[in-house]
């Protein structure tokens, strides 16, 4: 027979779906996605398509349009890793932790994110100009999986850490 779940674990399950819908609902929000998410992707856009024109692959940014000779890609909701992001901040707002340690985890973690972003809108581009025909599978399935996980081992890297230093100053 399993054992229930215990009330930590519930708690943790309720403020991790109240901190996720809330969030969603607040970038699904016209004057938030006008104002904020999309100005923060067209950022996103310009600085991916300034480390592919370091990388020499002469490429024009519009928005969030990146656009080459061969390839032209948009950067829409969804490939900004906003979501990856708000699934963090869900995880580390509903795990038992100081503020301090949210906050540094959320800072760092939102940034390894938008690192891995880039690299991931960067590969992504370049496989859209020299083998398009992978490109849909390489956007759909290996990087939206890449980019959910490193948000999910981040925060259980976070929290094992939060946690030792807890069990640490406790004994």
């Amino acid at each position: 027979m399993r054992a229930p779940m215990q009330r930590p674990q519930v708690l943790f399950l309720v403020k991790f779906f109240v901190i996720l819908i809330a969030a969603y609902l607040l970038i699904a929000w016209n004057p938030v996605n006008d104002n904020v998410i999309v100005p923060f992707t067209a950022w996103i856009a310009r600085t991916s398509g300034w480390l592919l024109n370091l990388m020499g692959q002469g490429v024009t940014m519009n928005g969030t349009i990146i656009a080459s000779s061969k390839f032209a890609v948009n950067i829409n909701n969804g490939c900004n890793g906003v979501e990856a992001m708000l699934i963090l901040l869900a995880s580390i707002g509903a795990f038992p932790a100081p503020i301090k340690s949210r906050g540094i985890g959320l800072l760092l973690g939102a940034l390894a994110i938008q690192v891995l972003n880039a690299v991931r809108i960067i590969t992504l581009f370049l496989i859209g100009a020299h083998y398009p025909k992978y490109f849909d599978s390489f956007h759909t399935a290996v990087w939206q999986v890449i980019i959910i996980l490193a948000a999910i081992v981040f925060f259980l890297i976070w929290s094992s850490r939060v946690a030792r230093t807890r069990l640490a100053t406790s004994s």
